[in-house]
């Protein structure tokens, strides 16, 4: 199992998460910003914990991401 974790207020909207991630990611066309699908929001902060298999994708993404907003950990 991984958690990924996106502070979705300081998304500049790059769409390079959606690029690698796209199972997981989608840009919203109401404000132009990344939405982390099927996670839910707390203090800012965007969470969702998915299976392994999507480590790659989304590390990926959090990587790729230019004002690093996205965290993915192992848990």
């Amino acid at each position: 199992m991984i958690s990924i974790t996106q502070q979705r207020d300081k998304c500049i909207g790059c769409n390079y998460c959606v690029e690698v991630a796209p199972n997981r990611w989608r840009m919203s066309k109401k404000d132009g910003r990344s939405t982390l699908l099927d996670a839910k929001e707390r203090r800012g902060f965007w969470h969702i914990k998915v299976p392994d298999h999507e480590w790659d994708a989304n590390e990926a993404a959090a990587k790729l991401c230019p004002v690093k907003i996205i965290q993915v950990k192992q848990l």
